[in-house]
């Protein structure tokens, strides 16, 4: 069967094998310690950290215990690594409670032992451990104040690192002197240590006046004793010089490029070329949508840049500015922005998702999108223009019976976004 035959099923099969090659099962083993003698303490968060722990678990055959942190709904059965579940995009006290016992946990380490710290997507809000003077409540304020704003997810994290006492390089101060392997699944344009969960065991070449202008920059308010601690300097994070992160090494197991790769393959082997346009495409998901249509567009008119047939593939993670009341998330308000572009075009189809399975706060991965999405919408009184006003992709696409359901990927390489033009 031809992929054009069934669009929705063929554009389905290339973002689960993205999500597929993300696997931590698949990409951990390769760096884990090569010395096996002595006991490991395994710690981390995020939303595929439970998956990663126990993909050490099934392949480590020496002592091990520790701790990490993921999502509700993203636990998985480890039978030495507590799994501890907390609350994502804004963080909770059951987060809070675990990163003050990892703190406890590694400062109890020596030079001769061995952590193994693994961080993926997400971490940020599960691993919450506010900076002395600063409540959870109060960052939780701020934090969801950022999360609206339409702030980048590297203005964010800035902003997130210097209001912590464990990120920004902070949770390595604390495991030194013993050695840190650090084992990342990025979900951020760039890859940047730094921002995947905020980085806490990478240094942070960025500073509490970054982080002061950001908050400026968005007009997010702030408590004056937290306004002082920015300028002051005080929540200062780790530069790169930082002693205490000479016995630290790092390694990027999975990326947005890799998942795209494999998605390119799965479509090759279909027999369709796909072109990968961009693993890190960022802005207003409404402009970028407008601007994938005319791609999309010049292709099936011109077959220019590309002759079709053909899938274009993009990653990165945009951003909303929430004006409405809807459901959100920001793949499908990239969706609903582009059909609205595209106004029934024919031979175009997509499919966006966040590879979490989670867009937005909506347990909802993405939508689908094709050139008959405007006109079943409009039969069921649906405006597609009001429904992106009030940033409602979600209650929109699931009106219409386009939604894209995974469930719990248990990993996170951002968002995914796939073209299909006939």
């Amino acid at each position: 069967m031809s992929p054009t035959d069934n669009p929705r099923q063929f554009l389905e099969s290339v973002f689960q094998a993205a999500i597929a090659s993300a696997q931590p099962r698949h990409n951990i083993p390769p760096y884990l310690p090569e010395n096996r003698q002595g006991k490991l303490t395994v710690i981390g968060a995020g939303k595929a950290s439970a998956a990663m722990a126990q993909a050490v678990e099934q392949h480590w055959e020496g002592e091990l215990s520790g701790l990490v942190v993921t999502r509700y709904g993203y636990a998985v059965a480890c039978r030495h690594i507590d799994i501890v579940e907390a609350a994502h995009p804004v963080p909770d006290a059951s987060g809070l409670a675990a990163a003050q016992r990892m703190i406890s946990l590694v400062s109890e380490l020596g030079e001769e032992d061995t952590v193994l710290c693994l961080i993926s997507g997400g971490g940020s809000s599960l691993l919450p451990l506010p900076y002395p003077g600063i409540t959870l409540e109060e960052k939780q304020s701020v934090n969801r104040e950022l999360l609206k704003c339409g702030a980048t997810i590297s203005e964010m994290n800035c902003v997130r690192r210097h209001l912590s006492a464990i990120k920004g390089g902070k949770l390595a101060a604390a495991c030194y002197p013993a050695r840190l392997i650090t084992l990342l699944i990025s979900d951020v344009p760039g890859d940047d240590p730094a921002d995947i969960a905020s980085g806490p065991t990478s240094p942070d070449a960025t500073t509490c006046g970054d982080a002061l202008a950001v908050i400026d920059r968005y007009g997010i308010s702030l408590a004056g004793h937290i306004r002082q601690m920015l300028e002051s300097g005080e929540s200062e994070s780790l530069n790169p010089d930082d002693p205490r992160l000479t016995r630290n090494e790092t390694h990027l197991i999975s990326t947005p490029l890799m998942a795209l790769e494999a998605a390119a393959n799965q479509a090759a082997a279909q027999g369709l070329p796909a072109y990968i346009l961009s693993d890190r495409l960022e802005g207003e998901a409404r402009e970028v949508g407008k601007v994938m249509a005319g791609i999309a567009l010049q292709v099936s008119r011109h077959d220019h840049p590309f002759p079709k047939p053909c899938l274009l593939l993009s990653g990165g993670e945009t951003t909303v500015t929430v004006r409405g009341n809807g459901r959100g998330g920001r793949n499908v308000e990239f969706l609903l922005s582009m059909g609205i572009q595209l106004n029934g075009e024919p031979g175009i189809y997509a499919l966006a998702g966040d590879t979490d399975g989670v867009d937005g706060q909506e347990e909802i991965a993405g939508a689908f999108l094709a050139p008959d999405t405007l006109f079943r919408a409009r039969a069921l009184d649906l405006n597609a223009k009001g429904a992106l006003d009030n940033n409602d992709g979600h209650g929109f696409f699931e009106t219409i019976g386009a939604s894209v359901v995974t469930g719990p990927t248990l990993t996170n390489v951002n968002d995914f976004r796939c073209v299909l033009i006939c």
